[in-house]
């Protein structure tokens, strides 16, 4: 009996294979994506006074969120990057602005230094491999924003977005019990509100 060379590939690696492929395909093709999503959202979102928007510094081909950044900005809001301080743990964030400074910090993400303030966000912009209208999202696998979502909603009201390609849509998802669903869903398409049917 042959020893397999390589360990059974389960179904959610098999299927962040393929939406990786098709993310890179999206950012190839649509390289205006980010400016059209980015204007979707300030027209979707709930923007409460005060409120502290998380993004995410885009790695490779995740949709851009600097026209975002920009636009909120100008606007006044007050944003925020994650970063992973500990294994296994939830996410902490630190204030953050366009041409802040910003550091390598774990898995290759450009986080903002040790001397940015910490804060608390109330909408998380999320990045992902795929999502289905309902709210389902698919992470990289480690976890961390399921666990720091999960964190903060059981202190106070917050928004989950996920940001991504219109292409990163799928029918359904593999999802555990503790994945935590997203609010809304915002694409160069369109914004999905996912706790009620039908796009916006």
């Amino acid at each position: 009996m042959f020893t397999p060379i390589s360990p059974f590939l389960s179904k959610k690696h098999i299927l962040r294979e393929k939406a990786k492929a098709e993310r890179r395909r999206a950012n190839e093709t649509r390289p205006d994506a980010a400016r059209h999503a980015a204007r979707i959202f300030l027209d979707s979102v709930p923007l409460p006074d005060g409120a502290v928007v998380s993004l995410y510094y885009p790695l490779t081909d995740e949709l851009d969120t600097g026209p975002l950044a920009e636009a909120l900005t100008e606007r006044g809001v007050a944003l925020a990057l994650p970063v992973v301080e500990r294994k296994n743990a939830p996410l902490i964030f630190r204030r953050w602005a366009p041409g802040d400074p910003l550091v390598k910090g774990r898995h290759k993400a450009m986080t903002p230094d040790a001397g940015a303030d910490a804060v608390e966000p109330d909408i998380i912009v999320t990045p992902l491999l795929a999502f289905t209208r309902d709210g389902g999202r698919l992470g990289y696998g480690g976890g961390y924003y399921d666990r720091t979502i999960e964190a903060l909603r059981a202190r106070k009201a917050i928004l989950a977005v996920g940001y991504a390609f219109g292409a990163q849509q799928v029918d359904a998802l593999p999802l555990a019990p503790l994945d935590q669903p997203l609010d809304w869903i915002i694409t160069e398409r369109g914004a999905v509100r996912a706790t009620a049917a039908g796009e916006k």
